[in-house]
């Protein structure tokens, strides 16, 4: 999977890009996935994804991650050949570090869970119905815990 970092705050983000090139290859040997895949990651701060979040998707208020599937619907279990780009994905770094904290473990395996979670729904993966949610999540369990295990 091609991966493409854009670090929009002043904090290094190289651990966290390390990390995400694991996770991918991790997804890629897990759903059997094409390697010629692109997606971006966009590290930012809360302002910016509360802009995003208010101006893309009517919600006024930030959040730690928002996802921008390049084509909707896709079918997880048939990638068509011509889509490569898969989205982008963005990981709010203040919301990162607090949910860390929250949940009593490390930055690393947030901004993993975080971009985890936003690669399976540029895959076409969603957990609206709670059927669905069990299948990402498990999914999201089974990729990330090898790599960046819950503390």
């Amino acid at each position: 999977m091609e991966l493409t970092f854009v670090n929009r705050t002043s904090q290094k983000q190289e651990q966290q890009e390390r990390d995400i090139r694991r996770i991918a290859r991790a997804a890629e040997t897990r759903l059997q996935l094409p390697e010629d895949l692109e997606v971006s990651v966009l590290f930012v701060r809360s302002r910016t994804i509360h802009q995003i979040n208010r101006d893309y998707r009517g919600i006024d208020r930030p959040t730690d991650v928002i996802t921008f599937a390049a084509r909707d619907e896709m079918d997880k279990d048939a990638l068509p050949e011509e889509q490569k780009e898969l989205g982008d994905i963005f990981i709010n770094i203040d919301y990162a570090r607090r949910q860390a904290r929250e949940y009593g473990h490390s930055y690393e395996r947030e901004v993993g869970f975080l971009f985890t979670h936003g690669l399976l729904h540029t895959l076409g993966y969603d957990h609206m119905q709670e059927k669905d949610a069990r299948v990402m999540f498990a999914l999201q369990d089974e990729i990330l815990d090898p790599i960046l295990p819950r503390q």
